[in-house]
């Protein structure tokens, strides 16, 4: 299992920071224990070979796990491999505070950092979880769907609305494709995000006002952004840029959760609702680096763009998550090459379905290696032992023997 420390950020100044390589260990033991023990497995591995040949025989199988060469996905008619995986079921979190693979965030924007007439409040107690089969109703008044909370409030505080923001920790995510279950709130006067940032000028949005939606005449738009130093030199308007759309949904995106997708590659961004392409961007615009995934709901009174504050407290729920990607760290380049020994070998990469129930990290031994959303503490990714690196399970069968021998 690669463990990615969660690293907080101040998303204001938008600093992005690795997180910190995991201390060595270090094994310490006399020379007379070394020979006892080398000893042991060479007896060990001479019986085994003696006495259950089927031993060696399973141990290929129980060293290699599927999807050990990535991921792949069919991306306008070409199909991409990916390295890393991130996978959150939120409606099946517990407490979001502990979670291994998110960030909440808690920053202050002035109203003229925020450009609008009033500044944003983040902070964490604006974000909850509520579990599949919970009786709570998190943040909401009513009965709530399960998923992640993110809470835009109908009142200020000195003149800040508060509002939410939840980072991955992760902050490698490259070329890749990035997939979020969305139910979008149908009060007026926010704006409902998930995106992909490096910094001010590569970033992938899109965004949701609510403020746009008239269901009387079926229209639901979401506004799809490249922003890029073109729009820092227009004062982030991106609109006259040729990298903004403004695209209609056709259907109503509060009534019910829908997958919201983007695919990040080197030439090209392509936006996706329910599997169906909104649009797709390329050009000088296209980032270059490897950034973190976002999702965010936020007001500022700016009649042009989120409207607000609401008049009501507003809620944007997030079922999951999945983003498959190449890492832009060396170390995780490394981790790829050592374990992907034959990309051409059955299942050694694994296509990306459609089914957005479909959880490779639920799945026996096919996230080696990989990051599992989980929970500190008492709580633990539900792939457990699954993500082990095969070679603990090689060692962990020839030590075994030794007790039966």
């Amino acid at each position: 299992l690669a463990v990615i420390q969660p690293v907080a950020t101040s998303h204001d100044l938008h600093e992005q920071r690795l997180p910190p390589s995991p201390n060595s260990v270090h094994i310490h033991h006399t020379h007379t224990r070394t020979h006892i023990i080398i000893i042991v497995i060479i007896f060990n591995m001479r019986n085994l070979a003696t006495i259950c040949p089927l031993a060696f025989s399973l141990l290929p199988a129980i060293a290699r796990a599927a999807c050990e060469c990535g991921y792949s996905a069919n991306i306008t008619g070409i199909v991409e491999v990916f390295t890393d995986l991130i996978e959150t079921d939120f409606t099946k979190v517990m407490d979001i505070k502990n979670n291994t693979d998110w960030v909440r965030q808690e920053f202050n924007k002035t109203n003229s950092n925020a450009r609008g007439p009033l500044g944003e409040k983040f902070q964490p107690t604006n974000i909850a979880a509520v579990h599949e089969g919970s009786s709570s109703y998190g943040l909401s008044s009513t009965k709530a769907d399960a998923g992640l909370q993110l809470l835009v409030e109908s009142s200020t505080v000195d003149g800040l609305v508060p509002v939410a923001e939840i980072d991955s920790a992760r902050h490698d995510v490259h070329h890749g494709s990035f997939r979020a279950m969305m139910k979008v709130p149908d009060v007026a006067g926010t704006c409902a995000a998930f995106f992909w940032y490096h910094n001010d000028t590569q970033e992938i949005d899109m965004e949701f006002l609510t403020r746009e939606f008239s269901p009387a005449n079926n229209s639901f738009p979401v506004n799809i952004v490249l922003h890029s130093r073109a729009s820092l030199e227009k004062g982030y308007d991106a609109s006259g840029t040729g990298n903004f759309l403004k695209v209609n949904l056709g259907f109503d995106p509060t009534t019910d959760f829908h997958e919201y997708r983007i695919d990040y590659l080197r030439d090209e961004v392509t936006f996706y609702a329910d599997g169906k392409v909104l649009g797709a961007m390329n050009g000088s615009a296209v980032p270059t680096e490897g950034g973190h995934l976002i999702l965010q709901h936020w007001s500022n009174g700016n009649p042009l763009w989120s409207g607000g504050p609401p008049k009501r407290d507003a809620i944007l729920t997030v079922a999951s998550v999945k983003a498959y990607f190449n890492s832009s760290l060396d170390a995780r380049k490394a981790d790829y090459e050592s374990r992907c020994i034959d990309p051409a070998a059955p299942s050694a990469v694994c296509a990306i379905p459609d089914d957005s129930a479909f959880f490779f990290s639920t799945q026996a031994n096919m996230t080696n290696n990989q990051t599992v959303s989980g929970m500190s503490g008492s709580e633990h990714s539900v792939a457990g032992m699954v993500n082990a690196p095969s070679w603990v399970l090689v060692f962990a069968w020839l030590f075994l023997g030794v007790w039966f021998i």
